[in-house]
């Protein structure tokens, strides 16, 4: 067994893993049990499986766990919780912009490192930056949507 040292959403965590080059998506959801993170397509180009690392977004499918060191992980849960949601979470549920919700943690970890760089996107930024997260439904609109609301929410400006 290996011990690694993670800090995740805030606190921090130690485990033992079998193997250090266990995907991290792997330890987030079967060691600590956060199911923000999604398996997709276990290659890093779905962006499914998408943390935030230092506020970088990364694919946890393909990031070894014993890689993370020292950096801060935030996950989905550690964005914000159903009675106090991110302005990102706000805004995906007020344009309804989630169908299935399989591609969602990684559309709003996506936008939320995104917004992080980019206070006042436009609508082509927005597509650019989410244009390796794939979406099998269809919601891309509302997702667009959603991201150009949370930007103006998160400047003090209307919905």
């Amino acid at each position: 067994m290996t011990p690694i040292k993670l800090k995740v959403n805030g606190k921090s965590i130690d485990v033992a893993v079998d193997d250090p080059n266990m995907p991290l998506l792997y330890l987030l959801r079967n060691d600590l049990g956060l199911h923000g993170p999604r398996f997709g397509c276990g290659l890093g180009q779905c962006g499914a499986c998408t943390v935030l690392m230092d506020g970088e977004a990364v694919r946890s499918c393909i990031t070894p766990a014993s890689s993370v060191g020292e950096a801060a992980i935030t996950t989905l849960e550690g964005l914000g919780s159903p009675e106090h949601p991110s302005p990102v979470q706000s805004a995906f549920i007020a344009e309804q912009a989630v169908q299935c919700g399989y591609c969602i943690n990684g559309m709003i970890m996506q936008s939320t490192a995104f917004l992080s760089q980019t206070r006042t996107p436009s609508e082509s930024d927005v597509k650019d930056a989410l244009a390796n997260n794939l979406c099998r439904c269809g919601t891309h609109l509302r997702i667009v949507r959603a991201v150009l609301r949370a930007a103006r929410e998160m400047q003090g400006g209307a919905p």
